[in-house]
């Protein structure tokens, strides 16, 4: 049986970027671990963090004074280094605009239907923290989207489509009401969930331990 693992997390969440480089770090252990074990298959699930914040986006400056007031920027530096030995090369002085995330996630939610949803999840988050793009502009989405290896075509379709739009709204509410408050949130083999971007290792003893378990029903 294949190991599914299921990551509820947010484009603009600096600790699902840092989650989703543990987990691969967490997959190459499993790898070694099980050679000749079936890669197991990862599903990104969308979580707005700011679901208010317009189409349009906000100014990032008035964005952070908002949500954090006085304390602003300190979680930076803290976050700058966790992301140094994962080679993210956090650069938020670069970020001008804090967007909605809604059509992002209804890229990356086409993208699963076109097999390349992690390197289309990975090229968004890629733009917004380390090259700063504005992730409200339809065209910068496309051309991240596209040059990630969704058709071009197919991301001007999801860009534009308010259906999917809904079906993306509709499945971040089924995860707000299973619990999910906080993100990145992974679920290995739909039985066992893990919160936050915990270590390399703890995210392969649980994929171990949902295989047990599973093995185990």
């Amino acid at each position: 049986m294949t190991l599914s693992i299921d990551i509820i997390s947010d484009v603009v969440c600096p600790w699902c970027f840092i989650g989703k480089r543990r987990l691969e770090a967490a997959l190459e252990l499993y790898g070694a671990r099980n050679p000749a074990a079936a890669a197991p298959q990862v599903t990104y699930h969308p979580f707005e963090l700011n679901p208010d914040v317009p189409r349009e986006g906000i100014a990032r400056a008035d964005y952070i004074a908002k949500k954090f007031g006085a304390r602003g920027y300190s979680a930076h530096d803290r976050l700058v280094q966790a992301g140094k030995p994962l080679g993210i090369a956090f650069a938020f002085d670069k970020i001008e605009r804090q967007p909605n995330t809604l059509a992002a996630h209804a890229l990356i939610e086409r993208a699963r239907a076109s097999g390349v949803q992690p390197a289309v999840k990975e090229a968004l988050m890629q733009a917004f923290f380390v090259d700063g793009f504005d992730l409200t502009d339809a065209g910068t989405l496309v051309r991240v989207a596209s040059q990630a290896g969704l058709d071009r075509k197919e991301a001007e379709a999801a860009l534009a489509d308010e259906t999917l739009r809904r079906a993306v709204a509709e499945e971040e509410d089924k995860a707000r009401a299973m619990g999910v408050n906080g993100v990145p949130f992974f679920i290995f083999n739909k039985r066992l969930a893990v919160e936050g971007a915990q270590p390399p290792e703890v995210l392969l003893d649980a994929m171990l331990e949902a295989e047990k378990e599973s093995a185990a029903a």
